[in-house]
């Protein structure tokens, strides 16, 4: 009896203790739960604190900046070098009439402009409250090629590229939207021949030797001693390793593709020679660096074409 009685007390005792360790794991529990909720809480609030602070913003920017009356475009200051209309050029550029600009995306405007071939850089500009500027430099085509093309009735048309000196290919401008003639800027530029018609991507480069040697040439020329005597007509790059320039005169002159400013000085030489002796060069190549073979052929058996006369440096424009 007396053992059985210890038992039981000491039993007693274990629960007391088993009982308040499980009382300070719930209050454990409890301030966890608390704490993480408090977190919680105060996460939440500090998102939506910022949230609300990003949509005032965005209310107050859209309703003082961006929708304000006061930053409407009203004028759009076009200037460019060259003689594309300047209401082209706006048209061009997608500006909307009354547009924000703030808003304004200049980097698009800056986009449609030099996606035309015939242009070759832009810049773009703010000037508030009301204005925006917009700077052209267009590209000066020096020399065309011809492709002919079959059309749906089955008759050939010829397209017209054109290339400037970087050998850039763009398309022709139409008359109506210059400001000047074309007949009085591009007449009769010599003709590019020999090219595949599929390399012809406007706006793209071409990056053929021959063809970067004869826009080389093309722009030698009018500054060259063979400038007012001879005209330019075409110039084949079909061979590698030289082009054959023809003159309106009837002379096919064959150049290599480096040093084309000591080739025209002989070329003058020659065509001096030929002048002395009451002919005129047939044909040439000054691709040779010795012993240059010409043909000649007398002066009286060939029509006298008419010279182009020497294209004047490009007076470059402003308009408003």
């Amino acid at each position: 009896m007396w053992f059985k009685r210890e038992q039981n007390k000491n039993r007693r005792l274990h629960r007391i203790h088993v009982l308040d360790v499980k009382l300070r794991s719930d209050q454990v529990r409890s301030t966890r739960v608390r704490l993480v909720a408090m977190a919680g809480l105060l996460l939440s609030c500090t998102f939506f604190s910022l949230y609300l602070l990003w949509r005032v913003g965005v209310w107050t920017l859209d309703t003082f900046v961006y929708s304000n009356a006061d930053f409407a475009i009203q004028q759009i200051d076009v200037q460019t070098d060259g003689v594309i209309a300047p209401e082209q050029l706006r048209r061009w550029s997608g500006v909307k009439p009354q547009a924000n600009l703030i808003g304004l995306d200049l980097a698009a405007v800056k986009r449609n402009l030099e996606l035309v071939s015939v242009i070759d850089s832009v810049s773009v500009e703010r000037v508030l409250p009301r204005t925006l500027k917009i700077r052209v430099t267009e590209r000066d085509p020096i020399a065309q090629v011809n492709v002919a093309w079959a059309d749906a009735a089955g008759g050939i048309s010829v397209h017209i590229f054109q290339l400037d000196a970087d050998g850039v290919v763009m398309q022709p401008l139409d008359p109506r939207l210059c400001i000047v003639p074309l007949a009085q800027m591009n007449s009769q530029l010599p003709v590019i021949t020999g090219l595949n018609s599929f390399q012809l991507q406007p706006g793209r480069r071409m990056e053929l030797p021959q063809v970067q040697a004869a826009l080389r040439l093309v722009s030698a020329f009018e500054h060259s001693p063979m400038a007012g005597l001879v005209d330019l007509r075409r110039v084949d790059v079909s061979a590698p390793g030289v082009v054959v320039a023809t003159t309106g005169q009837g002379s096919e002159i064959t150049f290599g593709l480096e040093n084309l400013d000591r080739q025209l000085s002989r070329w003058r030489q020659i065509y001096n020679l030929g002048l002395s002796q009451s002919k005129i060069i047939a044909s040439a190549d000054l691709a040779v660096a010795n012993n240059v073979p010409v043909r000649w052929m007398l002066a009286s058996v060939v029509p006298v074409a008419p010279v182009k006369a020497v294209k004047p440096p490009k007076n470059r424009r402003r308009n408003v």
